[in-house]
């Protein structure tokens, strides 16, 4: 039942009438637990989580979570105990033995075949169809999978232990058991009442034959299973097989790295490389791009505009895959250490470059590579002393969430993974094709199947809406997916987030009796740097600005200029920065200028 993931409705705290439902419908379910156990299962005073599931085939469950861990489930009104609960109570249920290959097939998704019951002297436990037991592995007392009996005891020795024996409905390793702590089985030994009534030379005997019964039952078990022709012990033995000559071939390949260390000592691991390209695009962008009258410089806007556009081509900058691994943290050591730069935090938690130290002989004897002094040159004669800018990319894109996994499990597609929408289109079509659910008298239309009703359908759809036009089928996956939003700037890698991106904001407030000022928010978002972009502004209208840390939000800097200078600032995005109208907003209805009376 749980062999593949299951889609949580519902996660809420149980209630104290349902509490007392609950342990109520344990104890008469489970007449052999004491109070004392039911009250260590059912605490009064500890919270409860009831968790409302589908399973992969549409069964509704309802798990009861304590501590995290699933300790019942309940299945058409009739509850089940969960491995970790029969780890506690190991007699709570009647129990099967079997052999440990076979756990793999009932971790699969088999139910336990009467071949593959090891009978204990003591005999099978007494049990009606449909009774709720236990399987356990020979040598371990310990549950690892609970099921309902398949056939009585009786018939089970009738049928001359041949055909079903055990339905299984929950194993160890299974999505259930995942739902908890993922904990192993306890080592338990195995009740001495099996071996009770025989003397040693019986239990020697006795020992051999379920040794012989164990090979031949395994062989059984996988013949009734349907499962591939090969054992699991073939399987281990293969694997390893297949794991020994890997190992040769690792340390074939060791030996063969040795030889090429020992031949090349000077080379570097790639932490070192990526210390010692961070440091060239430092110096490089110190001694081509940043200019005095730049100073204070944000130091996110001096990595994102200066430092990444010196990085040679063919190679990226990844601070991460340092050994500073933090921005801050490398600013920090060039000042310190080598005394070129001087940070300081002008506003609460953002740092700024406020001096260079141009005549430090480190930055005096760097040489920039040549294919980045033909860039630098024309960069000195621009009128306003401004770095070209290249707007990101952005693209808008869908995240699988959790209710619509089951409809991209073909597609191989987690809850998680992003896509293109013309991706989304093109899975749920493949999908609608393969499942045969195009109307065969009206191909506009699309039959909803139960894993289309459960992803896209409301619940007050669910006995009304029999088919949806391909449009709406398309429409209420999308919505029911995460939207993302994916920015590539020139030179680094894509940087993909939940949510809408947040446009550039521009409003026009009030200061005082009559003065208007403009604001501008949300330039970083889209690499620009609020200085330059004051500075600009302030050129083309004359007027002077200020920048502004906005409450809440790290590393962003509000740009306010004074009067009404929208017009300027949409001239100034849309034209030199070619940043999309629709990621600016403030530009359609700039307010009018009040009248003098």
């Amino acid at each position: 039942m749980f062999t593949k993931p299951f889609r949580v409705k519902s996660n809420t705290a149980i209630k104290g009438s349902d509490r007392r439902k609950l342990k109520a419908d344990i104890a008469a379910a489970f007449p052999s637990l004491s109070a004392d156990e039911l009250s260590e299962l059912v605490p009064n005073k500890e919270e409860i989580n009831v968790v409302k599931m589908y399973a992969h085939k549409g069964d509704a469950v309802t798990a009861y979570v304590l501590h995290k861990n699933p300790l019942f489930f309940e299945v058409e009104k009739r509850i089940y105990p969960t491995v970790y609960v029969l780890w506690r109570y190991p007699a709570l249920l009647p129990t099967f033995r079997t052999w440990s290959p076979v756990l793999q097939k009932l971790i699969g998704g088999a139910d336990l075949m009467l071949p593959g019951v090891v009978v204990p002297p003591c005999g099978l436990p007494d049990v009606k169809q449909g009774d709720c037991c236990a399987v356990t592995v020979v040598n371990n007392s310990a549950p690892v999978a609970v099921g309902t009996a398949a056939v009585s005891t009786a018939e089970m020795h009738g049928l001359g232990m041949k055909g079903r024996g055990v339905c299984v409905l929950h194993t160890y390793m299974d999505y259930l058991w995942a739902f908890g702590d993922k904990s192993s089985p306890p080592s338990l030994p195995e009740a001495e009442g099996e071996g009770q009534g025989l003397n040693e030379e019986e239990c020697e005997v006795s020992e051999k034959e379920e040794e012989e019964e164990e090979e031949e039952g395994v062989e059984m078990c996988a013949e009734e299973q349907q499962s591939p022709s090969e054992t699991v012990t073939d399987q281990a033995r293969s694997a390893i097989g297949e794991l020994s000559l890997a190992e040769q071939e690792e340390e074939k390949g060791d030996k063969g790295n040795e030889k090429e260390e020992e031949n090349q000592d000077d080379q570097k691991t790639p932490q070192e490389i990526m210390d010692a390209l961070l440091l060239q695009c430092f110096l490089h962008a110190l001694k081509c791009k940043v200019k005095k009258s730049e100073l204070p410089l944000l130091t996110s806007t001096f990595l994102r505009n200066h430092m990444f556009s010196c990085c040679p081509s063919g190679m990226q900058l990844d601070i991460k895959k340092s050994s500073y691994k933090k921005l801050s943290k490398f600013l920090q050591t060039m000042q310190q250490q080598h005394n070129l730069v001087r940070v300081k935090e002008l506003t609460k938690g953002v740092e700024s470059i406020v001096e260079v130290d141009w005549k430090n002989p480190t930055l005096r004897s760097f040489r920039a590579p040549e294919e980045s002094d033909v860039e630098a040159a024309p960069l000195q004669d621009r009128g306003e002393g401004e770095i070209p800018f290249h707007p990101p990319e952005i693209t808008t894109l869908y995240s699988v969430s959790a209710r619509l996994q089951p409809l991209f499990l073909d597609a191989n597609k987690r809850k998680g993974a992003t896509m293109h929408p013309a991706e989304v289109r093109s899975i749920v079509t493949e999908y609608v094709k393969k499942n045969e659910l195009v109307d065969e008298n009206n191909k506009n239309y699309v039959t909803i199947n139960p894993t289309l009703c459960d992803c896209l359908l409301e619940k007050s759809e669910y006995q009304e809406v029999e088919s949806l036009k391909w449009d709406d089928l398309f429409s209420r996956t999308l919505s029911r997916m995460q939207e993302c939003y994916q920015v590539v700037f020139p030179g680094q890698a894509p940087i993909i987030k939940k949510g809408h991106i947040d446009p550039i904001d521009i409003t026009v407030a009030s200061r005082g009796s009559n003065k208007k000022v403009t604001l501008i928010k949300n330039l970083e978002v889209y690499g620009l740097d609020p200085t330059v972009v004051a500075t600009a502004l302030q050129r083309r209208v004359q007027a002077s600005s200020v920048l502004q840390p906005i409450p809440g939000a790290k590393d962003r800097v509000l740009v306010q200029i004074q009067g009404n200078q929208i017009h300027q600032v949409s001239n100034l995005l849309l034209e030199r920065y070619q940043i999309p109208r629709k990621y600016i907003q403030g530009l359609d209805k700039p307010p009018k200028a009040g009248k003098k009376k």
